[in-house]
């Protein structure tokens, strides 16, 4: 599901529970990819859940900020959905973004400063929350994403950000 308008209103965060689901067991693509839903590659998918209007025109910050509420809204209650299913997610920091960290650290480091994830139960995969923006001008995004679990354990156990 990948919305696009000015706020985080349009769909209600159960909405995307479904493309939650399907996005942890889609298989990993063979080869690298970036399109309109998001990107991904051998190991790892991300997928836009929400796009916000762009800001190129936006001369009142009143509007980012609303928009960056409500996509946090509908986040936080995305994470309590995802933590009655999970439990606690790790909190991962992407702050630092290190160009060495695993996919799709590295490209989620680009544009957010954090990632809540979760090890999911009864496999080798993890499916993560943020929000990003690429640039002030940008719209932004409510992603989900999932990667391979030696990918969050080397991002904790060796580098920038292990969080809880």
């Amino acid at each position: 599901m990948n919305s696009n308008s000015g706020s985080a209103e349009a769909a209600q965060p159960q909405a995307y529970l479904p493309s939650i689901d399907d996005l942890a067991g889609q298989p990993f693509p063979e080869a690298v990819f970036q399109d309109a839903t998001g990107d991904g590659g051998p190991e790892h998918l991300i997928r836009v859940l929400h796009r916000s209007r762009d800001f190129w025109d936006a001369e009142d910050m009143d509007v980012w900020e609303q928009v960056d509420a409500e996509l946090g809204a509908c986040r936080d209650a995305l994470l309590a959905a995802c933590t009655a299913r999970w439990g606690d997610p790790l909190v991962i920091d992407l702050w630092a973004g290190h160009e060495d960290m695993p996919e799709p650290f590295c490209t989620l480091s680009a544009v957010t400063t954090s990632l809540h994830a979760w090890p999911l139960p009864g496999g080798d995969r993890w499916l993560g929350l943020a929000i990003g923006q690429a640039d002030k001008e940008l719209p932004m995004e409510l992603l989900a994403a999932v990667g391979l679990r030696t990918a969050l354990d080397a991002v904790r156990d060796g580098a920038p950000g292990d969080g809880a």
